[in-house]
């Protein structure tokens, strides 16, 4: 579902990751149609990451 949210919107999903700074910054990317392509793409990345820092922390709960 976020990643949907990545491709659609990619503002909204720093905002659901948990990093309003950073989705400020991606509206205000995002608002010109050349920003769109970055916008989405860091969006996704930092999406990826947040997936990956979840499964690290996870791996360290269950030690």
């Amino acid at each position: 579902m976020r990643l949907l949210i990545a491709l659609i919107l990619p503002w909204l999903t720093f905002f659901t990751i948990g990093r309003p700074i950073a989705g400020i910054v991606c509206l205000i990317l995002q608002v010109t149609l050349i920003g769109w392509l970055p916008a989405t793409l860091w969006a996704v990345y930092a999406l990826s990451q947040y997936k990956t820092d979840q499964k690290i922390a996870d791996a360290l709960k269950s030690r």
